[in-house]
């Protein structure tokens, strides 16, 4: 059934959506599917410019294991989801946030749950400035090329210990919410060595250098402590 309301005056579109914390402005596609498959939940969804035309922008919702787009066109003072109009952004996700969208052709349910936010806290994991210096290369500001920014994730390949190791198969996906610890295996003589807590079994992986096997432990470590803080927030948020 479509739904109408009649538009109203609201406030700047800049300021309606400066207000929305979940507005990331010129964010790609890519780098959308990127935040919300690496740090977001089923449910989580931004709001980005599109680059087809002016006035029209993207709603990017997170399913299971993939990321829908819809496009939130801006007609007049009213923003157009499909068939229905909403007077402002903030009601449209009021709207569909206990209603299913459709998210594909095949049927899959979307539901809008958790705003993604265009702050986010990222590991302190940065290394200070001992001496800095600069070569004569001949090299100019336009041959540069722009590093996408950090978000908190790593990517990369480890080993798993054991009697048998197929270098063909992953491991499998591994659910954080039930680690406990991750810390270096000081059982090995090797330095690139560290293990994964969880509650029936422990997994010994193996990195390519120590460095790369620390850079691991602290990205590791800094998701379990999100993880924590998330699942204090909820318990929080249940008992009051």
């Amino acid at each position: 059934m479509t739904q109408r309301w009649e538009p109203r005056p609201s406030a700047p579109l800049d300021e309606e959506l400066e207000a929305l914390g979940w507005y990331h402005d010129n964010l790609t596609r890519h780098a959308a599917e990127a935040l919300l498959l690496s740090n977001g939940q089923d449910g989580s969804y931004l709001l980005r410019k599109s680059n087809e035309r002016e006035n029209l922008y993207s709603l990017s919702v997170r399913g299971k294991d993939s990321v829908k787009h819809f496009h939130v066109e801006l007609v007049g003072t009213s923003f157009k989801f499909g068939f229905n109009e909403f007077p402002s952004l903030k009601e449209l996700v009021t709207h569909f946030a206990n209603q299913p969208l459709i998210g594909s052709e095949t049927g899959t349910l979307i539901v809008l749950k958790h705003p993604y936010p265009r702050k986010v806290e990222e590991p302190s994991i940065y290394e200070s400035v001992r001496v800095h210096t600069a070569m004569q290369t001949g090299r100019t500001e336009s041959d540069l090329v722009p590093n996408a920014p950090s978000l908190g994730t790593k990517e990369g390949y480890l080993i798993k210990q054991g009697k048998i190791v197929k270098a063909t198969e992953p491991i499998r996906a591994l659910d954080l919410t039930e680690c406990s610890a991750v810390q270096f295996d000081y059982s090995q003589e090797r330095v690139n060595c560290f293990c994964l807590v969880f509650p029936l079994r422990t997994y010994y992986l193996c990195a390519k250098t120590g460095v790369e096997a620390d850079e691991w432990i602290k990205i590791l470590r800094w998701k379990l402590s999100q993880i924590r803080k998330q699942l204090e927030q909820r318990a929080t948020t249940l008992s009051s």
